[in-house]
């Protein structure tokens, strides 16, 4: 039905996060189904399901994140903060990967 309606909807698979960025805010989807929906030439991704989370404004909470992490790992917080983006804002797994790249 939807094709003849010129709909096409793809799921995504695998998707473990999706971030939504805005000058005030940042809501964090965890686990969330992902589909990406084509209508009359234009791409909708339609996020469904997981758990949402908002936090303060996305500038000022990942340079304060950066400062923990830093502490906490005996790290700078230029090293802190490329461990926060690898591990996609997650404080306690920037954490563990700065303290197994110091052991090995």
């Amino acid at each position: 039905m939807m094709q003849r309606m010129g709909m096409q909807v793809e799921q995504i698979d695998g998707v473990t996060r999706v971030i939504i960025e805005s000058a005030s805010k940042r809501i964090v989807i965890d686990d969330p189904e992902v589909a990406v929906v084509k209508v009359q030439g234009q791409t909708v991704y339609q996020v469904g399901g997981g758990t949402a989370r908002e936090e303060g404004p996305a500038g000022a909470s990942s340079q304060d994140d950066a400062k923990l992490v830093a502490s906490q790992a005996g790290v700078s917080v230029e090293e802190a903060a490329k461990a926060l983006q690898q591990s996609g804002g997650d404080l306690a797994q920037a954490i563990i990967i700065l303290k197994q790249k110091k052991t090995s």
